[in-house]
């Protein structure tokens, strides 16, 4: 039986969930992954990720900010190896910031998003950037290194050009290519599913 542990003590969602995933995707052999986590709502995440998948699930408070919380069950099958994990999805980012009220926790949000995407088990075809979405693919940008990870394993990253120039942004794309509204047009009507956030 074996047990890893996984310390996701600090991390902002979703970064515990993903963490365990991997930890769990890593496992050759019946077992726990012991997660630990300094807040609640991480320990209920992990709790929908476990109950979801058929594990079982555990958890505890010791410290005042220190949760272990236990996945446990038998090790995945091996995935059988595919050449394109992606599927015929677009994904539309319209702004830099996800949801509205607040732009601080929006970009905090919309960070969350795009990180929890990259670690999708299949990929969209094409993130499109446009209006306030252009600053994500742009220098300074905290999403760069996901953008560049997905686009590493295949995934289109165009932003609008339009958009690029009325920011004066032109010049500071940092991932991906430009684009115009004829393609992203013609990208949404021929994709399978469209994704706003």
């Amino acid at each position: 039986m074996s047990k890893i542990l996984v310390n996701a003590v600090g991390d902002a969602c979703p970064i515990p969930v993903t963490k365990t995933i991997h930890a769990l995707s890593g496992m050759t052999e019946a077992g726990t992954v012991e997660v630990h986590v300094d807040n609640e709502t991480a320990v209920q995440n992990l709790n929908r990720l476990a109950t979801g998948k058929g594990l079982k699930f555990s958890a505890e408070k010791r410290e005042e900010k220190l949760f272990p919380a236990a996945v446990s069950g038998t090790a995945p099958e091996e995935a059988a190896c595919a050449p394109d994990n992606r599927d015929n999805t677009v994904v539309v980012i319209g702004t830099n910031c996800l949801g509205s009220r607040d732009d601080t926790l929006g970009a905090t949000l919309m960070k969350g998003f795009l990180y929890a995407l990259s670690q999708q088990e299949r990929l969209p075809r094409t993130i499109l950037f446009y209006n306030g979405g252009a600053k994500v693919t742009t220098e300074g940008s905290v999403s760069i290194e996901d953008l560049k990870n997905m686009e590493a394993q295949g995934v289109e990253i165009r932003t609008c050009g339009t958009c690029l120039n009325y920011y004066g942004l032109t010049d500071k794309l940092a991932v991906g290519s430009v684009t115009n509204m004829y393609d992203i047009v013609e990208t949404m009507t021929s994709a399978g599913k469209v994704i706003r956030p």
